[in-house]
């Protein structure tokens, strides 16, 4: 097969949890430009028909509809939904996240297990349903958006005076996922259901200069993520462009864990 075409998403299907956040728009919009049909879904609808009718605009296929992972029921209502309105699911971006809480000295455990109802158990329950659906496919792509924090320390000096901190909570569910990527990569294997992750570092949303600054400072490539740089890994491991990889934690940090 030309290598092109091992990339092209053409008549495949995609959910994008969270596909109005950061990384949302940015994945939605590369798995549209290589030719799927995607669904982007969230608690907060109107934000997602808003960048769902943006791509319409560049001539992508995306749709919006609802979704609230912390409740079963909706997550059952959004895979029914989709295999009526397209017959399959294809590929799954678990790229939702919840953020509550801060620093382990304020943290409350109300916070720790508030957000957990989406980034522990909303994960596992949303793998679980779309993932039967691709068992009867014989065939499937998930893909778990995790985190440089899933893989190191947080380094607490970069935020300086900014007031920016990083939740306990978060390291743990993003080292969490990258486990968990591996769980399923493993059980579901025999039924050619490939899940791997990606670990993108920090993308630039002009956050205050002091952070940026610190940033660029602590990374080889010297500079922060754009909103192109995960575009090449989403396509990649949603194709057959990577279909000997599974249980893989692609790593998109500008060099941050490498020393």
């Amino acid at each position: 097969m030309n290598v092109l075409e091992l990339f092209s998403l053409k008549g495949k299907v995609a959910l994008v949890t969270g596909g109005a956040g950061l990384y949302g728009v940015t994945i939605s919009t590369a798995l549209g430009e290589a030719g799927a049909s995607v669904v982007i879904a969230s608690r907060n609808l109107n934000r997602c028909e808003k960048v769902a009718k943006d791509l319409r605009s560049k001539n992508l296929d995306v749709v919006a509809m609802p979704l609230d992972l912390s409740i079963k029921d909706s997550i059952i209502a959004l895979k029914d939904r989709i295999v009526n309105t397209y017959g399959k699911i294809d590929i799954l971006f678990n790229n939702a996240v919840a953020r509550k809480g801060g620093s382990m000295d304020i943290m409350t455990a109300e916070e720790w297990e508030e957000p957990m109802k989406v980034n522990s158990t909303g994960l596992f329950l949303c793998s679980k349903i779309f993932i039967e659906e691709m068992v009867k496919q014989k065939s499937g792509s998930v893909i778990n958006i995790s985190s440089i924090y899933g893989i190191v320390g947080p380094d607490f000096s970069i935020y300086g005076n900014t007031g920016m901190t990083n939740p306990a909570n978060y390291s743990f569910a993003k080292g969490g996922m990258i486990a968990f990527t591996r769980y399923l990569a493993t059980y579901y294997a025999k039924y050619n259901i490939r899940v791997n992750c990606i670990s993108p570092g920090g993308l630039f949303t002009n956050q205050p200069k002091e952070f940026v600054d610190n940033y660029i400072k602590r990374t080889p490539l010297g500079r922060m993520a754009n909103e192109d740089d995960l575009k090449g890994a989403a396509v990649f491991l949603a194709s057959d462009a990577s279909s000997y990889i599974t249980g893989h934690n692609l790593v998109v940090d500008g060099g941050w864990t490498i020393w």
